[in-house]
């Protein structure tokens, strides 16, 4: 396979996808954020002084799905459908486990807005919260769904 994003001179360009189907699309993405305990109490009890973090986090991770075309130079606008980011306490990192869903009915898939959206969201904690915690870590941001177009469905492993 090789790589879509560049042309046969090896230049950087977006992908024609005029010729695809259109097609109904779904994509979700996971992340998470680990913190101290300390922060993860602050957070979970609703105590931040900036406010909701949890809710503050999912409104940035759906809005930026929305401008995911902007911040990614080759990625098409797309007319999405759906967003919704799902936040949930895990004491057991002690952080948040971040969940993005996003869908769309077009020519091309939504696993980079899945992604965006959820890496934003994990911004969004740390932004709100790095106050009291500046040793939070993100990671774990993947693909674990695609559905819809020429290649079919993707399923990650866990």
């Amino acid at each position: 396979m090789a790589l879509t994003h560049f042309d046969a001179k090896g230049d950087a360009h977006m992908v024609d996808v005029s010729d695809k189907d259109i097609t109904s699309r779904i994509a979700v993405a996971e992340g998470h954020i680990k913190m101290q305990r300390e922060t993860f109490d602050i957070i979970t009890e609703g105590r931040a002084k900036k406010g909701d973090v949890l809710g503050v986090a999912r409104l940035a991770g759906i809005m930026a799905a929305k401008r995911t075309a902007d911040l990614i130079p080759l990625c098409h606008p797309l007319p999405i459908t759906k967003v919704s980011v799902d936040l949930k306490p895990d004491e057991t990192l002690p952080g948040i486990r971040i969940t993005a869903t996003v869908k769309t009915t077009g020519q091309t898939g939504v696993e980079m807005e899945a992604l965006t959206a959820a890496s934003t969201a994990a911004l969004t904690v740390y932004d709100m919260s790095k106050a009291v915690d500046k040793s939070m870590e993100i990671g774990g941001i993947r693909v674990m769904l695609k559905d819809g177009g020429k290649s079919g469905r993707y399923e990650a492993s866990e």
